[in-house]
């Protein structure tokens, strides 16, 4: 398996990744914030080609590139069912996989940053049935958990994101969490630099993904949300819309 995170800090702080099975040329990219030409680039160096382009949410703090990059390779581009987008999209539900050759994908639907939030569950079939990583988006950060009023109010995403960070705490200590966001970024509080941790780090040492109690968990997410970012709510609704975003 060959995994790439890339790191952004414009237009957002934030991180795409590409996930390949080297022995069948097939990938994925999730997320991607910049022009799709990068992709373009990496995957063309890697000798791969893109099969599916996986937006986790829809976003409010960047224009997503996805669906130009999909357009541009053929790929199929992928939201949860949820998702209350105006153009076509592969929908999956909890629960499916998305196999990437070698590579399987799962997918957990994990509302409360967004209600179509969903993390990637990824296995590397070439060296076991267990889960080896889990792409996270704007849910479970390295430090702490997304914001929960972007789409929604800020109470009822912040229950449904418990119920998403209990399904998270469920998985292996072992399990390597990849965010969608690092420090800087107006998605989440207090976030770390390092873009990167294990689900075991964070249930010992992320203040929010570690209470069990709701009750405690929603007043400790309501209390010092970020920055709103810019434009939020055009900017989700762009991510909505019918016309592919240019790149």
């Amino acid at each position: 398996m060959i995994l790439r995170q890339i790191l952004h800090d414009q237009p957002a702080i934030a991180a795409s990744y590409l996930v390949a099975c080297a022995g069948q040329g097939v990938a994925v990219v999730v997320d991607p914030v910049d022009e799709a030409s990068t992709y373009r680039r990496l995957v063309d160096e890697l000798g791969v080609r893109i099969k599916y382009v996986i937006d986790t949410h829809l976003h409010a703090d960047h224009l997503s590139t996805a669906r130009a990059l999909a357009e541009q390779t053929g790929a199929e581009y992928v939201l949860h069912e949820s998702a209350a987008a105006r153009y076509a999209f592969r929908r999956v539900a909890d629960g499916d996989k998305l196999l990437v050759g070698n590579v399987s994908l799962g997918v957990m639907h994990l509302p409360g940053h967004t209600p179509e939030h969903i993390g990637l569950l990824i296995t590397d079939r070439t060296r076991g049935e267990r889960p080896w990583l889990v792409l996270t988006g704007h849910t479970l950060m390295i430090g702490d958990m997304g914001r929960t009023e972007l789409a929604t109010s800020a109470e009822a995403g912040a229950r449904a994101l418990f119920q998403s960070a209990r399904r998270l705490r469920a998985l292996s200590d072992d399990v390597v969490v990849l965010p969608g966001a690092f420090a800087g970024s107006v998605c989440g509080r207090g976030l770390s630099g390092t873009p990167m941790s294990t689900i075991g780090f964070e249930r010992r040492l992320n203040r929010a993904f570690r209470l069990e109690d709701e009750s405690e968990f929603v007043e400790l997410m309501l209390v010092d949300p970020p920055p709103r970012p810019p434009r939020a709510d055009e900017t989700r609704m762009a991510n909505m819309d019918t016309v592919p975003v240019s790149a």
